[in-house]
């Protein structure tokens, strides 16, 4: 019998990870993924994407809903891998990465040891780098800091968003798991312990906060910010209106250089285009979202709305 795989995943980046695995006829004894939640007004139950894609797969689910579980434990243990692969997981406990003799891997989608952390792909948009890449390693005790087994570069385009680098770096990543997992079955990959320099940049996890448009930034740096937050979660920004603040999503925009008369963060309206005037000279909004409203294309927002004439943004 070949060597037996267990998986651990959650999100679209896992399946795309986990569709490769399962093309390349890697022997899946199991798929470990989260627990079914209740999500949205409604609350009804959400399955994770792994879970969606798994299940015609005839592989067994597993769903701890605690990773230190003895039972969940034992399960594992009964499974008899030699490898274990987690791709966009939560921190496993030593109690489970130990297990297989092989040992765990993980890939991270940065070239480590820059970029450690919950949002790497969100963060090489927002910082406006060039490139970043995939990176498979060794789990240990802490996040992102195992030995490192394989990488491979991703070159970042002017237009990409954090949703085009998304889609590259899954089926990069895909490749990569691929083959570090025949280079450690084969015994011809010697794993490297990190060295930081020192200068490396972190990913931390996006939140309430850190998703804001900071006004006083440069057009490009605003314009990067966006792209890096679309079309999830979706960078923010007040929309203030007759003293009324509004929490708006911005998704894309055009950057206008020029020369104007307005305050810096005033809203103009006109010729179905809102514009945001800042010192160096607009930013054109192309794809908002109001409150409890879904996405809308500037010109169908105009259409079905009135704004009044005093607006600014913050």
């Amino acid at each position: 019998m070949s060597n037996k795989i267990i998986f651990f995943g959650t999100p679209l980046f896992a399946v795309k990870c986990l569709e490769k695995i399962i093309e390349e006829k890697f022997n899946i004894v199991a798929i470990v993924t989260s627990p079914d939640r209740p999500a949205g007004r409604g609350r009804k139950i959400k399955t994770s994407a792994v879970k969606d894609f798994s299940e015609a797969l005839k592989i067994p689910i597993l769903q701890p809903k605690n990773l230190n579980n003895i039972d969940f434990i034992h399960q594992l243990k009964e499974l008899e891998p030699d490898l274990m692969v987690v791709v966009a997981f939560r921190m496993l406990p030593k109690t489970v990465w130990s297990i297989p003799p092989r040992g765990t891997f993980n890939l991270h989608a940065s070239l480590l040891p820059n970029y450690r952390g919950a949002a790497p792909i969100n963060w090489v948009i927002i910082n406006r780098e060039k490139f970043s890449g995939v990176t498979t390693f060794f789990i240990n005790e802490e996040i992102d800091t195992g030995a490192i087994l394989l990488k491979e570069k991703v070159d970042i385009e002017e237009q990409d968003t954090a949703g085009s680098l998304h889609e590259k770096m899954a089926v990069k990543g895909g490749e990569l798991i691929c083959k570090t997992i025949k280079s450690i079955f084969k015994e011809s990959i010697s794993p490297q312990k990190q060295k930081p320099k020192g200068t490396e940049k972190v990913a931390p996890k996006l939140n309430k906060e850190n998703v804001f448009i900071d006004w006083d930034q440069t057009l490009e740096e605003i314009h990067a910010k966006i792209k890096g937050l679309s079309p999830y979660p979706g960078a923010r920004f007040n929309w203030i209106e007759e003293q009324k603040v509004t929490v708006i999503k911005i998704f894309d925009v055009e950057i206008l250089l020029e020369k104007h008369i307005f305050n810096h963060r005033q809203v103009i309206i006109k010729d179905k285009e809102i514009l945001i005037a800042h010192q160096s000279g607009f930013l054109n909004c192309k794809i908002l979202q109001f409150p409890n409203k879904k996405q809308m294309r500037t010109i169908d927002l105009l259409n079905g709305n009135s704004f009044s004439k005093k607006i600014e943004v913050s």
